[in-house]
């Protein structure tokens, strides 16, 4: 199967702002979705991806808490996903779980979990602002913006909602793993990971693909 994308890279500005949503709403495209994703180089769990349409009249009350969510702690992440799920458009998240990342690699993985969130969406979006790179596509309109979860605000609300929906779950998979320490960790690779996996083993949330974690499968 081959794909064919028309996305254009576009170097934003400093820190996260609509700059780029407002050229493409005074050109008359209305439903633009940010979309990032959370959990890429984590050794267990899924891949979360979100998709943010932001309303371009109702701006005010995400500027000051919305961020790339790395640049957020835990908390503040938590409240910044509350503002924007109450003052988006609309807002979608897609998860890949583990099977899928091992079986079909991770790059197929991540494009899914963007897809899904995307398809999650109430409806089509217009144009797709993407963190970083292109998404498969033969017809959706799309650009990619290099580091736009700190410079892009709807990324960076995407970001922020993929993120917080992945702690949730990775709290969810430490009840049902204990030991492991994912609460804590959300599965990234971490000293304490690295000890617990010596100790007992992959469990079934790893990614047996991952070479952390083959080393210990066996």
């Amino acid at each position: 199967m081959t794909f064919r994308t028309e996305a254009v890279v576009i170097a934003a500005d400093k820190a996260p702002s609509f700059g780029i949503e407002q050229i493409l709403w005074n050109g008359g495209v209305l439903r633009v979705a940010g979309v990032d994703e959370a959990g890429r180089g984590a050794w267990a769990g899924p891949v979360v991806a979100a998709a943010v349409v932001l309303d371009r009249g109702r701006l005010d009350g995400l500027t000051p808490c919305v961020a790339d969510s790395k640049l957020l702690k835990a908390n503040e992440r938590v409240e910044a996903a509350k503002v924007i799920r109450r003052q988006a458009v609309d807002v979608g998240v897609g998860i890949v779980p583990v099977e899928v990342i091992d079986n079909a690699g991770l790059a197929f993985a991540g494009q899914l979990a963007f897809w899904r969130a995307v398809h999650s969406l109430s409806s089509s979006p217009d144009f797709l602002l993407v963190d970083g790179f292109s998404l498969w596509s033969e017809t959706l309109p799309q650009a990619a913006v290099l580091q736009g979860d700190r410079r892009c605000l709807s990324i960076a609300a995407a970001s922020i909602i993929a993120k917080v929906a992945r702690d949730q779950l990775m709290r969810a998979l430490d009840a049902s793993a204990p030991g492991y320490g994912f609460a804590r960790h959300k599965g990234y690779g971490s000293r304490a990971h690295s000890a617990a996996l010596s100790e007992r083993g992959p469990s079934p949330h790893h990614r047996r693909s991952f070479k952390p974690v083959a080393a210990l499968a066996n």
